[in-house]
């Protein structure tokens, strides 16, 4: 019998995730610096430090160019980066980081700004172009392909066609913006435990059908 429970125990100890090799990325894109921090641009690491905070794990580690910091989320053990080669150039440090642990694309979850939607509204996408968004670009070509998950967060379009769009994404939230984007981190958290699991059907309809709170009168 007690061969038994020893069985049992090596079992649970193999499947303790603490203990299994690191199976995912979650980047953040954004631009290092206090004076970017609260920028249109910088909504993938404001997702990613609430992701952090979350978890109760400290993005702070210097490794791949980036920020790191390592978090159990279910059964995963995921390695969470925010890459400091500002924004253009965010694909070396996932291509470094998806090499030393062996990640396969689709295992990489990028979180990024996107100008397309309202700041509060969110979009998961199993693979396809950057639509612009020019960090989650570099990173499609060093990786050398597109089907890379990415999870969208709104950040509002621009104001006018004739503004300039980089200084639009480096503009920063006002204040009711920020808190439709913040409102809408729980359920970014939620969809991406999904996107983890490989459910993406559930993390699109709970991520993909967020909206805002309605403003009082």
């Amino acid at each position: 019998m007690a061969d038994i429970f020893d069985l049992f125990k090596q079992i649970a100890k193999k499947e303790d995730p603490v203990k299994q090799p690191i199976s995912h990325l979650i980047v953040g894109l954004g631009n290092p610096g206090e004076k970017y921090k609260m920028t249109r641009h910088n909504a993938g690491f404001l997702t990613l430090d609430y992701l952090a905070e979350a978890y109760g794990v400290r993005v702070d580690r210097a490794k791949f160019h980036a920020l790191c910091g390592e978090a159990v989320i279910g059964s995963h053990r995921v390695l969470l980066m925010k890459p400091q080669t500002l924004m253009n150039n965010s694909g070396i440090a996932v291509q470094e980081a998806a090499a030393f642990y062996k990640i396969e694309p689709e295992n990489i979850l990028v979180i990024s700004d996107d100008i397309a939607q309202a700041p509060g509204k969110m979009r998961v996408r199993r693979k396809g172009s950057a639509g612009g968004q020019k960090g989650l670009n570099d990173i499609i070509v060093c990786m050398g392909t597109d089907a890379i998950p990415r999870l969208r967060m709104g950040v509002g379009a621009k104001p006018h066609p004739d503004y300039d769009l980089a200084s639009w994404v480096l503009s920063e939230f006002s204040a009711e913006e920020k808190k439709d984007l913040f409102d809408c981190f729980a359920d970014a958290k939620c969809g991406i435990e999904k996107i983890l699991d490989g459910d993406f059907d559930t993390a699109m309809q709970i991520c993909n059908s967020h909206t805002p709170v309605p403003k009082a009168n």
